[in-house]
């Protein structure tokens, strides 16, 4: 293997744009996903008081975000806790053999700072506990409640949005350092997520100051909201080299960096998407366009360094993987589930575009070489398999598999990744 991954190292040395995977092979952890209504109802949306099914494609991480177990659901008067949703989320968790990342925040208005101050869900959610004491007993009483059964926490979700958080860096790093020391104390073995950040170019300030502050002593992996709505998954990669770029300036380089939320906004059959989660001047994908999407930002993540990847999210009504119509699984949906079979167990040694093409090359699950190619421009062509890759067979993401011989040498390639071994 270790010849091989020499030899794909050296095909890829003369392409414009290439990738530093994460070392080893693909965890199933890797593959993650919110989802929004399995427990809680949404009835203030159309056919929202609908339950959702569990996910009929496997997936190893689970973020609950926008699924009512914030600060504010747990206890949203002082000393009144509420778990009975979290309860059932952890179990459901635990019978799929499922990671949780549990992010903490908002503020409940009574513990609130400003508790009058609009923010993206309630008044005085966005701002900063007023009694520090009261984050840290809310922090201890959910850690002790699920020592041993919630093994992520991350900090606060999307700092740099005064709708999900209005105070200072420094009031941020004052709490991530109680969070993370009770946290650390209740279970050693807990893994603790920076605060959030999300947005491209000079959204990704406000990390760099929190960690030039010494926010990133307080926490385990950095997180990142790898979000390019209006762009292709390809638009990730300038995002997450400058996140990682900042991360070696301030000492934080050896630390894992985790995508803990990313999604495009995706067609449905009937339904008209709402203008919500996804902004009104996001791309709207079609169904090919947003299984390539799936696909191909599951893959760039994975080689551009990124150990997990939480999409966002299974049933949201704009960027969902499901029809809010019949809960029936979009082309999105299964190539997420294509793209996770292929990736499992692999060990990428990067991937590579030179002239709109790409090619990632890896070593399967099962010690095979083969490679993932696509090519990022609009349109169809015939593309000649090189006859050095020795390959045998092309998989689509739709599950197709076409036999290649010395009869058969091209392919019809597209925005779709194929899978070529």
């Amino acid at each position: 293997m270790f010849l091989s991954l020499l030899m794909v190292a050296a095909s890829l040395s003369a392409c414009a744009i290439q990738t530093t995977p994460v070392p080893g092979p693909v965890p199933a952890i890797y593959f993650g996903m919110h989802i929004h209504r399995t427990v809680e109802p949404q009835p203030w949306l159309p056919d929202g008081d609908r339950l959702t099914p569990w996910p009929t494609v496997k997936f190893g991480s689970w973020r609950l975000w926008d699924a009512y177990v914030a600060w504010p659901n747990l206890e949203p008067e002082k000393g009144q806790w509420k778990f009975a949703t979290l309860d059932k989320y952890v179990a459901m968790a635990n019978l799929a053999k499922v990671d949780v990342l549990l992010p903490l925040g908002l503020s409940p208005a009574w513990a609130s700072a400003r508790p009058n101050e609009p923010s993206s869900y309630k008044p005085g959610n966005a701002a900063e506990p007023l009694n520090v004491d009261d984050w840290r007993n809310y922090v201890r009483t959910v850690a002790t409640r699920y020592k041993g059964r919630i093994h992520a926490y991350e900090l606060w979700n999307e700092v740099n949005l005064k709708g999900f958080y209005s105070g200072s860096p420094e009031k941020m790093i004052q709490m991530a350092r109680i969070a993370y020391e009770t946290l650390k104390e209740i279970d050693p073995d807990v893994i603790v997520v920076s605060p959030s950040v999300t947005g491209e170019g000079r959204n990704t300030a406000w990390l760099d100051n929190y960690l030039a502050k010494g926010g990133g002593q307080y926490a385990d992996v950095i997180g990142y909201h790898f979000y390019v709505p209006k762009k292709a998954p390809e638009a990730m990669l300038p995002v997450i080299r400058q996140v990682q770029q900042i991360m070696r300036n301030h000492g934080q380089g050896n630390k894992p960096l985790w995508n803990t939320e990313t999604g495009w906004r995706i067609e449905n059959k009937t339904m008209t998407q709402r203008v919500g989660a996804a902004g009104s001047d996001w791309l709207n994908l079609d169904d090919r366009e947003a299984a390539a999407y799936v696909s191909r930002a599951l893959i760039l993540g994975w080689s551009a360094g990124v150990s997990r990847f939480y999409w966002y999210a299974w049933d949201n009504l704009d960027m969902g993987l499901i029809d809010p119509s019949d809960r029936s699984i979009k082309p999105a949906g299964l190539a997420y589930a294509r793209t996770a079979a292929w990736m499992q167990g692999a060990v990428f040694s990067g991937c590579a575009e030179k002239g709109g093409l790409w090619v990632c090359e890896l070593i399967d699950a099962q010690g095979q070489l083969a490679h993932i190619v696509w090519r990022q421009t609009d349109g169809d062509q015939e593309w000649p398999v090189p006859s050095d890759w020795g390959a045998k067979e092309a998989e689509l993401l739709d599950g197709q598999t076409l036999k290649l011989s010395s009869d058969v040498t091209t392919i019809v390639l597209g925005q779709s990744p194929v899978l070529i071994r």
